[in-house]
């Protein structure tokens, strides 16, 4: 195997540089971030638009969800061979062109596909601009930038539900807006980081990407969340399609398995895997990203269809959680930058993301909007704690040149939890939505068609029949973030298990340097171990080289 080589021409970058560059990474993160939630709370009406179903309205987020899922490791893997900078230009570009495609939408069917296709350049802007401030920030000082990280994740969301709900109430404008509004941010952030990232790049010429891992991974994740949407509704749980789905599901990701642990790039590296912080940051990734995706994504609906508020209002009810998500970001950032301890910040999520949810788990369409501010405030709070800081405590333990397949790896699973969190959550939902739907009906004397779950269009419906559809979502909503509460329990398993470490100081350390530096430390009258960092940094980029 060929040595890696650095790009000619690649300087490292100042202060100033990195300040400069990190805006443009915070710009492309608002940009990601905000294509999901620009449309949060414009679903109902997007669907009602197109004559959707609940199950498209799942599969709208879910679209989005798997393929950044699949796109995620791939992405990480391309970041560790090949120009960092270059890749997330290109993933600017497919968010661009699939962001136009959605708006231009003309049916449910056609907005899922372009959603899918926008998954992909999400993919790669989330776990992209994770890898290149790893890759220009130390570890100990990344505490912090995780903190303004935070701070635009809780803009992107709180910003992006009342921005959607703007357009969609603004009759000039109208609910295709909320694909395009993306569009200026992300040319903006494209020019942007074409002027002032700069980042070393080391080439290698034996370069081989796992498609086969990744389609498998893809693949059989797809079957699985096809069974979970269809379960119950089209055929029954005992049947031949389960059988033949389910077992379709395993066999395909046990062939992923099996291509990972043989490829010579995988692109989930199973021996990263397999260390003991990064398959616990999985775990509770998973967990986290079941619970917060599958469970937030809904709070839209129950505002506007469980309460009947319109998209405005819905966006600014939902500023509570994202208050939480900004508050525990930036203190607990600046926290762990100061200290260099992660672990209590990372269980002391958990567990208030497992009270917010318990909260939430109790309301109905009668609930006061103040419980439920109380409730989402917490669900903030701990996502803000626990999400970005998983990520770090991999970056931590592995060295800079497997950082990309790393944090792609969490990225990925939380991605996937996220994906399957929707999808089961969702199909619990429908389910509880027809089957109130049908008792309401039944009870005020009109009669049902058998199916409980067709369009979210109220407009066209009787007052009647109005007031039974918002108490069966309101009621309904409940009950997912019951299971969202059950499965963030996970989480606080896994943040108890993770392996308490202080962060290190330099980007990245070799072995031979990490003995040299015990071994200054243990001399008497020897510099500490952060007085001679900048030497070893030194000595650690011309090991690199």
């Amino acid at each position: 195997m060929s040595a890696p080589t650095p790009t000619a021409g690649a300087a490292p970058m100042t202060h100033r540089q990195t300040l400069e560059a990190l805006s443009g990474l915070l710009l492309v993160l608002f940009v990601a971030l905000l294509s999901s939630t620009v449309v949060s709370v414009a679903l109902p009406q997007i669907i009602g638009a197109l004559d959707g179903s609940q199950t498209q309205y799942t599969w709208v987020v879910t679209a989005t969800l798997l393929t950044a899922t699949a796109s995620t490791p791939i992405w990480g893997k391309l970041a560790d061979l090949f120009n960092k900078k270059v890749l997330i230009q290109i993933a600017i570009v497919i968010f661009v062109l699939a962001s136009a495609a959605a708006g231009l939408s003309q049916s449910a069917g056609q907005l899922i596909a372009a959603r899918a296709v926008q998954g992909i350049g999400v993919g790669g802007l989330q776990a992209l601009v994770q890898v290149a401030i790893a890759a220009m920030i130390p570890p100990r000082e990344r505490g912090r930038y995780n903190g303004y990280l935070g701070g635009v994740m809780a803009l992107a969301t709180v910003g992006g539900p009342l921005l959607g709900g703007l357009i969609v109430d603004t009759s000039w404008l109208g609910w295709r807006w909320c694909f395009y509004v993306g569009v200026p941010f992300a040319v903006v952030a494209l020019v942007l980081l074409q002027l002032t990232l700069r980042l070393v790049t080391f080439r290698r010429d034996d370069v081989k990407i796992d498609y086969a891992g990744a389609a498998l991974i893809a693949a059989g994740v797809s079957v699985l969340l096809i069974w979970i949407s269809f379960v119950d509704s089209s055929f029954d749980w005992i049947s031949w399609q389960t059988f033949v789905m389910v077992g379709a599901s395993v066999v395909l990701l046990a062939l992923a398995v099996w291509v990972e642990s043989r490829a010579k790039e995988p692109v989930v590296p199973l021996e990263i895997v397999r260390e003991r912080t990064t398959a616990l940051a999985i775990l509770g990734s998973l967990a986290v990203g079941m619970a917060m995706f599958g469970g937030a994504v809904f709070l839209g609906q129950y505002f506007q269809i469980g309460r009947g508020y319109s998209p405005t209002q819905a966006g600014l009810l939902t500023i509570p959680m994202m208050a939480g998500v900004l508050l525990s970001s930036i203190v607990a950032g600046r926290l762990i930058t100061k200290s260099g301890k992660i672990k209590p910040y990372i269980v002391a999520g958990s567990i208030v993301l497992v009270a917010g949810f318990g909260l939430l788990a109790t309301i109905d369409h009668q609930t006061s909007l103040a419980f439920v501010g109380v409730a989402m405030f917490l669900v903030g709070v701990g996502v803000g704690m626990v999400m970005q800081n998983l990520v770090l405590a991999v970056q931590n333990t592995v060295a800079l040149k497997d950082i990309g397949a790393a944090s792609s790896s969490v990225a990925f699973f939380r991605s996937l939890g996220g994906t399957i969190g929707v999808s089961v959550l969702g199909a619990v939902l429908a389910r509880q939505v027809a089957s109130k739907i049908t008792e309401g009906l039944t009870a005020a004397g009109i009669p049902t068609s058998g199916s409980g779950g067709g369009s979210l269009d109220l407009n066209s419906l009787p007052p009647v029949v109005v007031d039974i559809v918002r108490a069966a979502y309101g009621d309904a909503t409940g009950h997912i973030f019951l299971i969202s509460a059950i499965i963030a329990v996970v989480g606080i398993v896994a943040a108890v298990l993770l392996k308490p470490v202080t962060l290190r100081t330099s980007l990245d350390l070799p072995d031979e340097l990490k003995a040299a530096a015990v071994a200054a430390d243990a001399v008497d009258g020897a510099p500490a171990f952060d007085e001679v960092q900048p030497d070893l940094d030194d000595r650690e980029a011309t090991a690199r080289r």
